[in-house]
């Protein structure tokens, strides 16, 4: 029968404790969110909500076509030009989300004979576009720069390390400093994925590059997606402007794409805006984590200490977890549940993300219901 190892696999997944399914949400969730990556609070902002609504009654519902052909607007100018310059870059492309700009940039930039080196956290969107990359990928341990380096001693050509600069399951940081140093000594390029880092890491949230001084450089590529703290969707990415050409000229997932709706560029631009205007927004989502991490841990919870805005809680089991999560919602909150394959070190978990909007009753709230709830 066609399809047959389908129902298989999907008993597998469903002893394993591994099945998922989806949680149409209502407008208006009566819960208390922990599990959304609104890391800035900006996805109901009146402004953003207006910039939205505003560019969709300007623009129409869709961009109409590729970006090559009818699908780039004023509009989408503007969005790149002021990202490129609130996150330092020399330029910037939009795309349709940040998991096509990952694949847009790792592709165009390890082409044949190419060596890629990725850290082994790396998120799944920067392991297909090393997959789908014509270089020879070699995958070396986590946040370990001097592994970086060996392995780009091996190779003579053309090569890029690739990293999250903010890892998505745990929430720690990678070591862009010493892996910049490390690509600078062998002659590679760093390209590093942000998403998690802009809004939350850097002066005003310019992210994790610009903290770490690399924004600009002629050998850094960031992409980030407007889906977390810009509240939005799409993705971009950012770099000196010959890469940029670069990209639109051979990024597969840039040419033949639809551009990105206008209603998410409109509400990206008006939450980078407000971003401008409301720097501390950033430091708050960063308090927020801290505190969440300090409260769980004294309640003896085994929690990752956040780097930025995630705070990951471990759990005995995929199946714990998934009745942890269950648990939580039953009280009113909504936290993130993350089973393997979605951990690389297939340790599952509870993934909390920090909001800047969140009040102190909110935390105090939070932390009650995890810790009455959590597995014998």
């Amino acid at each position: 029968m066609a399809f047959g190892w389908i129902d298989e696999q999907a008993e597998a997944r469903r002893r394993a404790g591994l099945l998922r399914a989806l949680r149409p949400r209502p407008a208006d969730s009566p819960l208390l969110d922990l599990a959304s990556n609104d890391y800035l609070g900006l996805a109901r902002h009146p402004k953003v909500v207006a910039g939205a609504a505003e560019a969709a009654r300007t623009w129409g519902g869709g961009a109409t076509g590729s970006r090559l052909v009818t699908g780039t607007t004023e509009l989408h100018a503007r969005l790149e030009s002021e990202l490129a310059a609130f996150c330092g870059f020399e330029a910037a492309l939009v795309l349709s989300s940040g998991y096509a700009a990952n694949l847009a940039a790792v592709t165009a930039l390890g082409p044949h004979g190419s060596l890629i080196v990725s850290d082994a956290g790396n998120h799944a969107s920067l392991i297909d576009g090393c997959r789908l990359a014509r270089g020879t990928t070699q995958v070396v341990g986590h946040a370990d720069p001097e592994a970086v380096a060996k392995a780009l001693a091996t190779h003579q050509g053309e090569m890029i390390a690739v990293s999250d600069t903010v890892f998505s399951v745990d929430g720690d940081a990678a070591p862009l400093r010493p892996l910049a140093e490390a690509c600078r000594e062998h002659g590679a390029g760093l390209v590093v994925d942000d998403a998690h880092g802009l809004g939350v890491l850097g002066e005003g949230g310019r992210g994790a590059a610009h903290a770490a001084g690399l924004a600009g450089a002629a050998d850094v590529v960031a992409t980030a997606t407007l889906s977390k703290s810009l509240g939005s969707q799409g993705g971009v990415v950012l770099g000196p402007a010959r890469v940029i050409g670069h990209l639109v000229n051979t990024a597969r997932t840039f040419i033949f794409d639809t551009g990105l709706a206008p209603a998410a560029a409109g509400a990206a631009l008006a939450a980078l805006r407000l971003l401008r205007r409301e720097p501390e927004r950033p430091a708050r989502v960063r308090a927020v984590a801290a505190e969440l991490h300090g409260r769980l841990t004294a309640e003896g919870l085994a929690a990752v200490r956040p780097d930025a805005a995630v705070v990951s809680v471990r759990a005995p089991s995929p199946d714990a977890a998934v009745r942890w999560a269950a648990d939580c919602r039953t009280e009113g909150l909504s936290v993130g549940c993350f089973r393997p394959p979605s951990v690389p070190d297939g340790v599952s978990r509870l993934r909390l993300t920090a909001r800047a909007d969140l009040s102190e009753a909110d935390i105090e709230r939070a932390v009650r219901v995890i810790t009455a709830v959590r597995p014998c």
